[in-house]
């Protein structure tokens, strides 16, 4: 077995992922580094981000159409939180010979995509358990569907008589967030404020998402058809995707996600909403990621951004 590591010069997640390595097979493995300073380098010897491993010349946590990149690479940590190598457990099972596969029905699964999945965990664990506090999360995602705004605590008073001790609690488990006034300054999918990405929904209510991946998920958590209104943060031209009759249109066809965050802990909205984004082509994602390498993450189709969306925010209100 020939394990090899590519990476880009001074990458901090090396030691990192030496350290697993070892930590995953009991018997001394003959680990080699490879420096790479360029994309064309990365694109010829199959880089995928800093650190990507090869073992027999293959990356086990890659998936098809994953992009070569000098920018960071992001895995899911076992516990939902974005890290800089895989966790011992998953490198155990590509050393021993186990590859990572999609999920049963060919879906979208942990090891083809670690950034997204990586979101997804990061997002589903934060909503709310209790009924009280469930309730609320519900009639603020409805407030913000019906109107585009969000509730004040007063209207929320409606359903409980601690409102504030509610919305708190919410904010602190990042599934909203409270502005300077106490009042609600978000609440994902949807911001009270202007973002890049503009969603008119069926009903003609317009609203704005928090980031490209909440603008595709809000259909399926509503039920309803929808216009996403965005822009190509590298080039600002404009793109939409239709989203009707379970069928989606976009324009244009060569757009593309990039699926990204900062590495550790904080609010959504400060680590990674706004490195979630669509591009007109692979081209112009490519020149985003390779201007920004400390931000880790992946440039994935259409087709997985939506299903990332569905799989965030498809049965948030059921």
């Amino acid at each position: 077995m020939t394990v090899e590591i590519l990476h880009v010069p001074d990458c901090p997640s090396v030691a990192l992922l030496e350290r697993r390595l070892r930590q995953a097979h009991a018997e001394e493995l003959d680990v080699t580094r490879q420096v790479i300073e360029d994309l064309d380098t990365a694109v010829a010897m199959g880089m995928t981000g800093s650190p990507t491993l090869l073992i027999d010349g293959t990356d086990p946590f890659a998936r098809p159409g994953l992009a070569p990149s000098v920018s960071c690479r992001l895995y899911p940590g076992e516990d939902g939180h974005v890290e800089g190598a895989p966790p011992v457990a998953a490198l155990r099972q590509v050393l021993l010979g186990d590859q990572c596969h999609t999920d049963a029905d060919g879906e979208l699964g942990e090891c083809c995509s670690p950034a997204a999945e990586a979101l997804r965990t990061a997002r589903r664990r934060r909503a709310p358990v209790d009924p009280t506090d469930r309730a609320v999360h519900h009639a603020v995602l409805r407030a913000f569907a019906a109107t585009g705004r969000p509730p004040t605590l007063t209207d929320l008073g409606r359903i409980t008589g601690h409102a504030e001790q509610v919305a708190s609690r919410l904010h602190e488990t990042d599934t909203i967030r409270l502005g300077r006034d106490g009042q609600i300054l978000l609440a994902y999918p949807f911001s009270a404020v202007p973002t890049r990405h503009r969603v008119r929904l069926a009903t003609g209510v317009d609203v704005y998402a928090m980031c490209a991946v909440d603008a595709l998920g809000m259909p399926a958590m509503l039920d309803l058809d929808a216009v996403i209104t965005t822009t190509d943060p590298t080039t600002d031209r404009p793109i939409s995707v239709t989203l009707a009759n379970g069928q989606s249109t976009w324009d244009p066809a060569t757009a593309v996600v990039f699926v990204g965050a900062n590495a550790g802990d904080g609010p959504s909205a400060d680590t990674c909403c706004d490195h979630l984004n669509l591009f007109t082509d692979h081209h112009t994602a490519a020149t985003w990621t390779h201007a920004h390498p400390h931000i880790a993450g992946e440039i994935i189709s259409p087709a997985d951004a939506e299903l990332l969306g569905r799989r965030i925010f498809g049965d948030l209100l059921t």
